[in-house]
């Protein structure tokens, strides 16, 4: 059991289908749920799944995670990318290893596996998921 950072390939495959939709307006829903180390995502990974997924924590986190703001898509040169705003999930006491970035306009479909690279835990306090600036060389999500 592992959280494997990867773009999930059925994401790959949706994207060439045109079933994913990241508009800044009008655009699909995209959330992030949050997962313990024995968690099991990566590359396989098709769906939203509650199996490793960090356990409610009062008001803080609920199951299924919190939805993203979207920045939209850009192209620059040859890189087409697109990220979220940073998201914070607030009077928690948790511990996340990973976290699953998924597309609830469609079938709750996997969009990307995020691995915090050790235990991250919030006592009483703040979670935060700081996303990377939106460019061409940091933004989460990229295509080149």
């Amino acid at each position: 059991m592992a959280i494997t950072q990867a773009l999930p390939n059925s994401f790959k495959k949706q994207l060439l289908d045109g079933d994913q939709d990241f508009s800044s307006t009008g655009g699909d829903v995209f959330k992030l749920a949050l997962y313990v180390s024995t968690a099991t995502l990566g590359a396989a990974t098709t769906s939203y799944t509650t199996s490793g997924e960090v356990s409610s924590s009062g008001t803080g986190y609920t199951t299924g995670g919190k939805a993203l703001v979207n920045s939209g898509t850009s192209v620059v040169s040859t890189v087409a990318f697109t990220d979220f705003a940073d998201l914070s999930f607030t009077s928690v006491t948790l511990t996340a290893r990973g976290c699953l970035i998924y597309n609830t306009s469609f079938s709750n479909s996997a969009v990307a596996v995020l691995n915090f690279g050790a235990d991250k835990t919030a006592t009483s306090g703040t979670f935060t998921i700081q996303f990377p600036a939106f460019t061409s060389s940091a933004a989460i999500i990229r295509i080149s």
